[in-house]
């Protein structure tokens, strides 16, 4: 795991362990969320009908929101286990572990305070809203430890989902004392599983 240089410390910019994100969602996923959204603009009356029944496009609409609940899930997976991560690192340097940072206060890093070059790589691969994408991944975490089967879910919940799992996340952070991270005194690097995966494969090469 990644530790701090003495560099780093003198310019009390500390460098956390990097963020690994997994792929998003499988092609299948992709597809079934593809359906969910034309289903829901036909709905809205955004696109012409469709020729299918208010039924088939509620079932679409309904498999599209739940394929995105899971894709949330794993994502919160990865932002949990790198918070985890943050807090270990903080927890074995002299002078962060005196002030009792907790997962919490490294998530402004993540829906606040994202390093430019961390911002520009999500843009990259499209994610342009990705405050949100996090703290609804995060607000998950806070009540499923594992992702619900589908026939669990009420079919209301699904429709609305985003707006609970937002309430979720907002009560969590604020009826917690936290000590906070300033962004400038905080880095990190994102990276996709397969392109860590490869870099760590090169350097053992070498």
């Amino acid at each position: 795991m990644p530790v701090m240089t003495e560099t780093q410390k003198s310019s009390t910019m500390f460098t956390l362990p990097p963020l690994i994100l997994h792929p998003f969602s499988s092609t299948e996923d992709s597809s079934v969320l593809t359906e969910s959204s034309r289903a829901s603009l036909v709905m809205q009356g955004l696109l012409p009908d469709s020729g299918q029944s208010s039924d088939d496009l509620d079932r679409s609409l309904l498999r599209g929101r739940y394929a995105e609940l899971r894709m949330l899930f794993y994502v919160g997976k990865d932002l949990t286990r790198w918070l985890e991560q943050c807090v270990e690192v903080a927890g074995v340097d002299e002078e962060l572990s005196r002030r009792s940072l907790t997962r919490e206060s490294f998530v402004c890093l993540l829906v606040q305070k994202v390093p430019p070059a961390v911002r520009r790589k999500l843009e990259t691969w499209g994610v342009l809203d990705f405050p949100a994408l996090f703290r609804r991944a995060l607000g998950v975490h806070i009540v499923f430890s594992e992702p619900p089967p589908l026939e669990c879910l009420n079919s209301d919940f699904l429709r609305r989902y985003h707006r609970y799992i937002d309430q979720w996340f907002d009560l969590s952070i604020q009826q917690r004392a936290i000590a906070r991270c300033n962004d400038d005194e905080f880095t990190y690097d994102l990276y996709a599983s397969g392109e860590y995966t490869q870099m760590l494969e090169q350097n053992w090469k070498s």
